[in-house]
């Protein structure tokens, strides 16, 4: 039974830039090896600054999950693939949408196992972009909780 949803602290990011990175890895074949390499160091310094961060630890204690709300969205939402198909990502997302009031997510149109998560969550396809944020060539699913 994982532990309760918390407020990580700064000297947790480590962990959440392992777990961002082993989950882009299992996730986003997509995304190539100088992607992944641009995106990470932007973690700490630009994207963890701009969100409410929340992580969920595993009966050892280490942090198995994590995911950032801003404005109504979860911006990001990533687990630890050893942990994936647990209900680490189903209690993160349920604990935005319950005490945060999320009701919009975003997902990568080449992440269908991502994308069948959040529908089977109740979210709904809004909208389709076809860059994502940084102007890549990567189409983005604008969800929202129906």
């Amino acid at each position: 039974m994982p532990h309760p949803i918390e407020t990580p602290s700064t000297t947790d990011f480590a962990r959440l830039v392992e777990i961002w990175e082993a989950a882009v890895r299992a996730t986003h074949d997509f995304l190539e090896e100088h992607d992944i390499q641009l995106l990470k160091p932007l973690l700490i310094g630009q994207y963890f600054p701009q969100v409410q961060l929340r992580c969920i630890r595993g009966e050892d204690g280490n942090i198995s999950g994590f995911l950032g709300y801003a404005e109504g969205k979860v911006e990001m939402l990533f687990v630890d693939p050893l942990s994936h198909g647990t209900g680490v990502g189903r209690a993160l997302l349920k604990h935005a949408v319950t005490h945060l009031s999320a009701t919009q997510v975003d997902v990568n149109e080449q992440n269908p196992k991502a994308l069948g998560f959040y529908l089977s969550q109740g979210f709904v396809v809004d909208r389709r972009s076809p860059l994502d944020g940084g102007g890549r060539p990567f189409p983005i699913l604008h969800l929202r909780l129906s």
